[in-house]
């Protein structure tokens, strides 16, 4: 068990998975910081509250209800999506499609010398099994 979890950090995917994180939670810092330094006060502006979370707010049974911070959050949630779908998925798909196409050349014929090189190991392992 503790050999498969081993292999799995060696591999690099754990330690790329954790740059991806990390670099996510930096990228929703900014994200956060734009969306409450700009599009907050200018929805808040429209709807003459200083704080999304106090637009459209209600309350029943003394609870307390905010559909604005819940709009906060989904404007959050589009312009991190939109950036991430632009940044990086965008791109990716891009060059996936120009190997698609064979932008990539194709590997050479092996030389005369290297073809009988291989011919030879191949006897050569065939009388080794005999």
């Amino acid at each position: 068990m503790l050999q498969g979890f081993k292999d799995f950090i060696a591999r690099g995917n754990a330690i790329e998975m954790a740059v991806g994180i990390v670099l996510g939670l930096a990228f929703t810092e900014v994200v956060n910081a734009v969306v409450d330094g700009l599009i907050t006060p200018l929805i808040a502006a429209m709807g003459g509250v200083p704080d999304l979370s106090e637009l459209w707010m209600f309350e029943l049974n003394e609870a307390v209800f905010s559909i604005g911070a819940i709009l906060g959050a989904i404007i959050n949630f589009l312009i991190v999506a939109a950036a991430l779908y632009f940044v990086i998925v965008m791109p990716l798909n891009k060059l996936a499609e120009r190997r698609k196409q064979g932008v990539e050349p194709e590997p050479e014929a092996p030389a005369e010398d290297v073809r009988l090189l291989q011919e030879i190991r191949d006897l050569l392992a065939t009388r080794r099994e005999i």
